[in-house]
């Protein structure tokens, strides 16, 4: 990532996109009309051999849908510079729990944002909604991410369920949310080990995707009541390949928008999440 955008800003500057100009020679009014046209046509030449390119390619990173938006109602998030990563469950408020390896979704999801902000290191800036075992109110969350400028959500979970579901799940509601969660959620299924089936990219109006006013997503990384999965994820190094496959999305998120995503969903308006809604 660090080397596509110093390609693409070597790019930017090659072809003068800002105030750059053809090299001038003083003095070519002097110089009789046949030798000023050989000298135009020199220093175009210089210029192409100098520039390496002759039209100008598409920026990398640049900024699309990274302001607050209510409705977020538009295109695809893009040229971020601040990922808030939402650990969820803490405190009091365990989560899940596996039968198959005692460990608490709460435990888990720290340890996965820690590794997800390792691996974003050097890239963005990171925000944690919580950096230790504490519970953090869920409209707390919603308010850290809506006072953090520039910036995508991405909440943390794991699963639970019957006990033949297996592999990510990502929710997403906003429109601007939709190509990055595809994109966690490809990344997540090439990554993960278990191949049984699960509802894949879901939209969902809950309070981490409804209620921020930036691009949020939320991320369920595997079953804890899947007995097979649940070992796995008590592995560290397999939650660190789910933390690399995360990050990688995030980033190419930040690099692509919707590039190569196909149509956006159409708008759906419906009223700020709350506790009180019934499950959907």
């Amino acid at each position: 990532m660090q080397l596509r955008n110093q390609v693409a800003s070597h790019a930017q500057f090659a072809t003068g996109s800002d105030g750059s100009r053809l090299p001038h020679f003083p003095g070519a009014g002097m110089v009789p009309r046949m030798l000023r046209f050989s000298a135009s046509m020199l220093s175009l030449t210089l210029f192409a051999l100098l520039t390496g390119c002759t039209t100008p390619p598409v920026s990398v990173g640049k900024k699309i849908s990274t302001t607050r938006d209510t409705w977020g109602h538009r295109a695809g998030a893009r040229g971020f510079s601040t990922v808030v990563l939402d650990a969820g469950h803490g405190g009091r408020d365990a989560g899940a729990t596996s039968r198959s390896t005692g460990q608490k979704e709460k435990d888990l999801t720290l340890d996965m944002v820690q590794r997800v902000q390792r691996e974003l290191r050097g890239s963005v800036r990171t925000v944690l909604t919580r950096n230790s075992d504490r519970f953090v109110e869920l409209d707390d969350r919603v308010r850290i991410a809506n006072a953090t400028n520039d910036a995508v959500l991405v909440s943390i979970h794991f699963n639970s369920g019957r006990s033949n579901l297996a592999g990510p799940e990502v929710f997403y509601w906003r429109v601007d949310s939709y190509t990055l969660g595809r994109r966690i959620h490809a990344a997540l299924s090439g990554a993960t080990q278990e191949k049984h089936a699960s509802r894949g990219l879901v939209r969902r109006r809950l309070r981490l995707t409804r209620n921020p006013k930036i691009a949020s997503v939320l991320v369920e990384c595997g079953y804890l009541s899947h007995a097979s999965e649940a070992r796995l994820i008590s592995k560290p190094e397999y939650r660190t390949r789910l933390a690399k496959a995360i990050a990688g999305a995030i980033l190419e998120q930040r690099a692509e928008g919707d590039a190569g995503l196909g149509p956006l969903p159409g708008p759906i308006y419906a009223p700020p999440s709350k506790g009180t809604d019934p499950r959907e």
